[in-house]
């Protein structure tokens, strides 16, 4: 086992043991690994199997199962619009269309160079301030098409210039 590895999984069982949910089950403990490190790696699913006592089967049939999971590392900026049935009626579509055309993606997923992660997120919970969008866990109330380009633009300049995160 490499030291990365090693100290991937110290990180891991640090977030399973910490949590503030005292209910333990697979789907927890995923939860709590994917907001610890932003994504789920082979270590987690091993991790989580041996504090569940189940198998590493069961651990991956319920990552699987879920698609907000993701099992490779987010980019170094994450930008999330609400999908919502409020945030939607409310301009959510344009909103999402600023966003891909201003990261030059045609649909969710990681920009070329890694920086940018955009997704879909089924609510923010901010309906009152809809439409809503995040930037690193970052709530922005009433999003329009150009205050969605102006806030990406602002998350390409930190990742150019290397601050954020």
């Amino acid at each position: 086992m490499t030291s990365e590895s090693q100290s991937l999984r110290q990180t891991i069982r640090q977030a399973l043991a910490t949590r503030q949910n005292g209910t333990v089950t697979v789907l927890s403990s995923l939860l709590t690994v994917e907001d610890t490190l932003g994504y789920i790696p082979p270590e987690a699913i091993e991790e989580v199997a041996e504090l569940t006592h189940t198998t590493v089967n069961d651990v991956w049939g319920v990552a699987s199962f879920y698609t907000n999971f993701r099992f490779t590392p987010p980019g170094q900026h994450v930008v999330e619009v609400c999908w919502g049935p409020t945030c939607h009626l409310l301009g959510a579509p344009a909103i999402v269309k600023a966003v891909l055309d201003s990261l030059g993606l045609a649909a969710d997923g990681d920009t070329p160079d890694g920086g940018v992660t955009f997704k879909y997120n089924t609510c923010l919970g901010a309906c009152a301030q809809a439409p809503v969008m995040a930037i690193d866990h970052q709530l922005m109330g009433r999003a329009t098409p150009q205050s969605a380009k102006e806030l990406v633009s602002g998350v390409r300049a930190k990742q150019v210039t290397g601050a954020g995160r």
